[in-house]
């Protein structure tokens, strides 16, 4: 299918998908209604519903601007209009699509090849009430129309309303403290406290003082008395970022607090307490590092998906950071954003740079998005963001794999590795499965994860 991905002229409608049919007639992409031809038409899904939208209005596309057919390798397109077409940065009359390919009209319009269902299952567990508007952030700040970001909020709600301890696993930069503070939100303990900390600020040697308090000047001379981190949790949330930093011995230490007595010793002190609290952990690390006790006790998961599985949602991203970074910055806001007729802020980006940041392959997800974005408003000249090939460096380890793919359209990429090769590659890596997952060029771990369980392939992590 192909996302909305850029429309200056109409940028409500960012997110919207057309479905190409597997079998059937050529269609034609343009702006206006049919004209006695079978047009491609746009749709926005939410769960349970998937909505029709009006005929695209830009006035640089033609009525006519392109032919759209499901082919055997890919969504076949041709273009018949005025306007020039590149396929990924590489302008052509003609291309095969595949999932990740980008369709870009000059500044008129930015479209995105993705394979995801057309219908979003309802939901189970999240009230669609908290859902904003078609592509703003929803009541709890999460931004997203995917079918990724879809299941994540559900998971979040289900998450909210059991009295389970949760673990909350995703890369950095795909949101672990605003996934904690939306089950906190919703939670019937949303009015009392939330206590939060990075396990790895937490100083060596005063750990356990720092988790589990202490008595006055114990275990050091002067040392204050303090409740402890779980004290202060005591009828509400602790939120341990990093949880995987911690050795092994002290997530042992763990253990006996997270039981449901919930009892715990402060440092030099005899008596037991108890606290009454739901620990909401974080990690960047593969689940499998954490000690096995300790991660079983974590009942709840909850798996946030990278940039690359949600890929549809960065343009929605982009807008949302430029306008929360013009409430920061005067500057920002004076050259980069306006107001559009609806009150909502008007930003403006060039096409060309949401093109290469729909094809950038992504380290730190939405943070290294962000970090982008300062960087090229930050080389920008104009009143619009422009793309840079400065600002496309920012936190790229290696520039030239990590300013997006600039292919021949119509390239026929690989397709998802087969069980032997999945097999071969976790044998070369000892069966860690984040080194497989690089060696085989996939986006993440977790995507070899659910490719491995569905091969019933298991790995030690």
């Amino acid at each position: 299918m192909l996302v909305i991905a850029w429309s200056p002229e109409e940028p409500e409608r960012v997110g919207e998908i057309a479905v190409v049919p597997a079998k059937g007639a050529v269609q034609v992409l343009g702006r206006g209604p049919a004209e006695d031809e079978a047009r491609v038409r746009f749709f926005r899904p939410r769960p349970g519903r998937l909505d029709v939208t009006e005929a695209l209005a830009s006035p640089g596309l033609s009525r006519r601007q392109l032919e759209v057919v499901a082919g055997p390798e890919g969504v076949e397109v041709r273009r018949v209009g005025k306007c020039p077409m590149r396929v990924n940065n590489v302008e052509c009359d003609t291309a095969t699509l595949h999932p990740g390919d980008t369709v870009r009209f000059r500044q008129e319009l930015v479209l995105l090849c993705m394979r995801r269902p057309a219908r979003l299952a309802p939901l189970r567990h999240f009230d669609a009430a908290a859902a904003g508007d078609f592509g703003e952030p929803d009541k709890l700040g999460i931004l997203g129309e995917s079918p990724a970001i879809w299941a994540l909020r559900d998971t979040i709600a289900f998450a909210a309303k059991s009295d389970a301890h949760v673990l909350l696993v995703g890369e950095s930069g795909t949101g672990k403290e605003l996934a904690a503070r939306a089950v906190y939100e919703l939670s019937q303990s949303r009015k009392r406290r939330l206590v939060s900390r990075s396990a790895a600020t937490l100083p060596s040697g005063l750990i356990d003082a720092e988790l589990f308090g202490n008595v006055r000047n114990y275990p050091n001379p002067g040392m204050a008395e303090r409740p402890g981190l779980i004290g202060e949790a005591d009828g509400g949330f602790l939120f341990l970022d990093e949880i995987g930093e911690l050795p092994s011995e002290l997530q042992a230490h763990l253990l006996r607090v997270l039981d449901a007595a919930g009892e715990y010793q402060r440092l030099g002190e005899h008596v037991m307490r108890r606290s009454a609290f739901r620990l909401l952990a974080a990690t960047n690390r593969d689940p499998s590092d954490l000690k096995h006790d300790l991660l079983a006790r974590l009942s709840i998961r909850v798996e946030l998906p990278p940039l690359a599985e949600r890929r549809e949602d960065i343009p929605l991203l982009v807008r949302n950071l430029v306008a929360r970074a013009s409430q920061r910055s005067p500057e920002v806001a004076a050259r980069f954003v306006g107001h559009a007729a609806n009150g909502r802020p008007d930003v403006r980006v060039d096409a060309k740079l949401i093109d290469a940041l729909l094809r950038r392959d992504y380290q730190g997800n939405a943070r290294e998005l962000e970090a982008l974005l300062w960087a090229a408003m930050a080389a920008s000249e104009g009143e619009v963001i422009a793309w840079s090939q400065a600002a496309m460096r920012v936190g790229a380890s290696d520039g030239s794999k990590r300013l997006g793919r600039e292919s021949l359209p119509g390239r026929v990429r690989n397709a998802e590795p087969s069980e032997d090769e999945i097999r071969a590659a976790l044998a070369r890596a000892e069966g860690n499965v984040a080194r497989a997952a690089k060696a085989l060029g996939l986006s993440s771990r977790y995507a070899l994860y659910r490719m491995m369980v569905k091969l019933g392939i298991e790995g030690q992590g």
